[in-house]
């Protein structure tokens, strides 16, 4: 349903006046069953009708995939500013980061004393410097538009980066990518919600793109910067940690973790000298309180166990525990964990993404609270994991959510 409504929801209900006019107004209300029915069929041809000789075969060709990817990121490029002409906006956060840098940009580096109509400033340094930017851009937050612009393209530049990622790898096949730009909540996040998640986000993907040419230093860079924005990120780092290792030794993986941790040292810095345990205390709290409302990952468990502390410890001992198996059984699968860390070897792109976006998929698994922007944190690793599978075709197709879920494990 919610690929469906990324098709048609382009047009508002259209006005009267003209015969075209009257028969959208007719089809309007069965637009998404509508286009669910075109790709129940055009699946039915992926997965039944042996469609090589009906669809194109570069389709299937995994050389064809930079070709592909060049064609979404200019169908992205009309879908999004189609978003933006046709969609209205709604105010989530947005007002809220700007009130929050307006304190900084007052002069106020203590984080105890900035906050914004939702709550205290709970973002690191380097979301205090984009969002900055973004007051200055769009004349002190008030043009929206401006911002969704903006937001337009980073969105094409996350995507174009994503879609590299993809055509380096290869094991994914170039008619699944289509799926990476079919999600009617993703583009909602970027240009209609303007969350500071897709910013994390694309720092990321940069930061992996350069993983998967063993740019590690960079990478590293560009992996701190996505900490600095929003504190999601960390949950590649388990991951990151076990790549360095394995590629470098553990002598050589002092260099780019020290380089993460300068980054850090440099963006927080006027907030550091001003009051360290403050800004510490804020920008990286482990043990936040998050509001049962919100969430949507564990619905079904009553308030009083998801407000907890057993329940947050016990999801923190699962994480970890998880992340162990995995790293036993699946990453270093045939030597074990502790064996594969004790050598160096070359890392291939495939295993490189499997273990940054299984690690952080499991960590999503775990999380103690998913809110439906946070869906940008795995959504476009989906297709690689589920490709990574013995699953028939039907059954990858079928696997991807159409929401954020806990229990789902994906691999």
């Amino acid at each position: 349903v919610e690929m469906a409504e990324t098709v048609l929801p382009l047009v508002s209900e259209p006005p009267p006046g003209s015969a075209v006019n009257d028969v959208l107004k007719l089809i309007y209300p069965y637009r998404i069953e509508l286009v669910l029915g075109l790709l129940t069929l055009a699946f039915l041809l992926i997965t039944v009708v042996r469609p090589k000789r009906l669809i194109p075969p570069q389709l299937f060709d995994p050389r064809f995939l930079p070709h592909v990817a060049v064609l979404l990121v200019i169908f992205e490029i009309v879908l999004n500013f189609g978003i933006i002409k046709f969609i209205r906006y709604t105010e989530i956060d947005w007002v809220a980061y700007m009130q929050e840098v307006k304190g900084v940009i007052d002069g106020e580096y203590d984080y105890n004393n900035l906050r914004g109509q939702t709550g205290p400033l709970v973002y690191a340094a380097g979301f205090v410097y984009v969002y900055t930017a973004l007051y200055w851009l769009t004349d002190q937050g008030t043009n929206i538009l401006r911002a969704q612009l903006v937001f337009a393209v980073l969105y094409v530049a996350f995507t174009s980066v994503v879609l590299y990622v993809y055509a380096r790898s290869a094991r994914v096949p170039p008619w699944a990518l289509v799926l990476l730009c079919l999600s009617k909540r993703i583009h909602s996040i970027f240009v209609l919600r303007l969350f500071n998640d897709c910013v994390a986000m694309f720092c990321l993907y940069v930061a992996v793109a350069l993983f998967v040419r063993h740019r590690w230093n960079w990478g590293c860079f560009w992996f701190s910067v996505g900490v600095s924005i929003k504190m999601n990120v960390l949950l590649f780092a388990p991951s990151l940690l076990l790549l360095l290792v394995q590629q470098l030794g553990a002598v050589r993986a002092a260099l780019p973790l020290a380089i993460c941790a300068i980054v850090q040292l440099v963006l927080g810095a006027p907030f550091l000298l001003e009051n360290p345990y403050s800004y510490v205390g804020k920008a990286f709290e482990l043990g936040r309180q998050f509001i049962y409302f919100w969430s949507v990952n564990w619905k079904f468990v009553p308030e009083d166990v998801f407000l907890s502390k057993p329940w947050a410890i016990g999801l923190l001992c699962a994480h970890v525990s998880a992340l162990l198996l995995f790293a036993h059984f699946r990453w270093c699968r045939g030597e074990g964990l502790l064996a594969a860390i004790r050598k160096t070897r070359p890392l291939s792109t495939d295993y490189i993404l499997l273990v940054l976006f299984s690690g952080n998929f499991v960590g999503v698994v775990f999380s103690r609270t998913l809110h439906y922007q946070f869906y940008v944190w795995y959504f476009h690793t989906l297709p690689f994991l589920l490709w990574s599978t013995p699953f028939s075709t039907s059954l990858r197709y079928g696997d991807i959510p159409p929401r954020p879920t806990g229990v789902n494990l994906g691999v």
